[in-house]
């Protein structure tokens, strides 16, 4: 209550809020069996195959295609180095020109979207070829709805002054939304209309698409495999990392991983700062209190 005048007072009202699942007791609670030995151990074969996969794909489409299932499942930071030298090539041999190396709507809009999130100089010119002498894109390239959606996607990595760039965004989230397909792709289509790719966090759309490529009879079964066991091997290292940080125990600083430890140094010396500047102020202790909101 705050005071209003020397005999009324203001009834503030409550917000209601539950009280907070993440205390210190359910923190380390937290356990998985992911940890185990065995899980390990079938993640290392499984990466040992998709390495293989990416070593064998000889047809560019088929190393895109591959590539950018490895990102959307969360799984290619595995793989970086192969994923690099296979953009390399594929940028050195089909990029020397505005011409797309495979002469077609969906190849080349993945072509250009992954060279790009990649670091490599592709010209939206290579979109010229879809469009008319008004310079639209052509009304036939409508019918194919995985073209669409790769050019949607394309155009969110454009630079200051693309127009063609802009121009695809527009015409396709137009045609997108009258889209009449099967369960799976309308998921993507609807999916991506509210969440972008290169809008979306990461893990947050690796999780999404595990759950939808359960729908897709195309779905490669190794790859989602290993999606799903490294997502869950992952978690459960986060937790691990929750539980040790929970304590609030500096000496124990060198059992989190080298990112962990500046994070977790900067959060004890700033909580540590604010206690002693009122400690001093006002002489009350309140370390408990910021550890518990922190």
């Amino acid at each position: 209550m705050a005071n209003k005048s020397c005999n009324q007072t203001e009834i503030r009202r409550s917000g209601n809020y539950k009280p907070p699942m993440w205390e210190f007791d359910f923190v380390q609670s937290l356990s998985s069996e992911y940890m185990g030995e065995r899980y390990i151990r079938r993640a290392s074969e499984l990466k040992t195959q998709v390495k293989m996969m990416l070593d064998e794909a000889m047809e560019p489409l088929d190393q895109l295609d591959l590539i950018d299932n490895l990102q959307r499942l969360g799984i290619s930071y595995h793989f970086e180095d192969e994923v690099k030298h296979i953009l390399t090539v594929i940028n050195r041999k089909y990029s020397k020109n505005s011409e797309p190396g495979i002469k077609n709507l969906y190849a080349t809009a993945l072509e250009f979207r992954l060279l790009r999130q990649h670091g490599f100089n592709v010209s939206q010119d290579i979109f010229d070829c879809f469009k008319n002498e008004k310079g639209d894109f052509k009304p036939s390239i409508c019918e194919d709805t995985k073209g669409l959606l790769q050019l949607y996607e394309a155009s969110f990595l454009s630079t200051e002054g693309e127009t063609t760039l802009e121009l695809a965004r527009e015409f396709t989230i137009k045609h997108l939304q009258d889209q009449i397909v099967d369960q799976y792709s309308s998921l993507l289509v609807q999916h991506a209309l509210e969440f972008p790719l290169h809008k979306t966090i990461p893990r947050a759309e690796a999780r999404w698409l595990i759950n939808v490529c359960n729908k897709n009879p195309d779905m490669n079964p190794i790859l989602l495999e290993f999606s799903k066991l490294d997502f869950n091997l992952v978690q459960a290292t986060y937790q691990q990392e929750l539980k040790q940080v929970s304590r609030w125990d500096v000496n124990t600083i060198e059992q989190l991983p080298d990112y962990m430890q500046i994070c977790y140094l900067a959060v004890v010396n700033f909580v540590n700062e604010i206690a002693y500047d009122i400690l001093k102020d006002r002489g009350l202790v309140i370390i408990p209190y910021l550890r518990k909101a922190v």
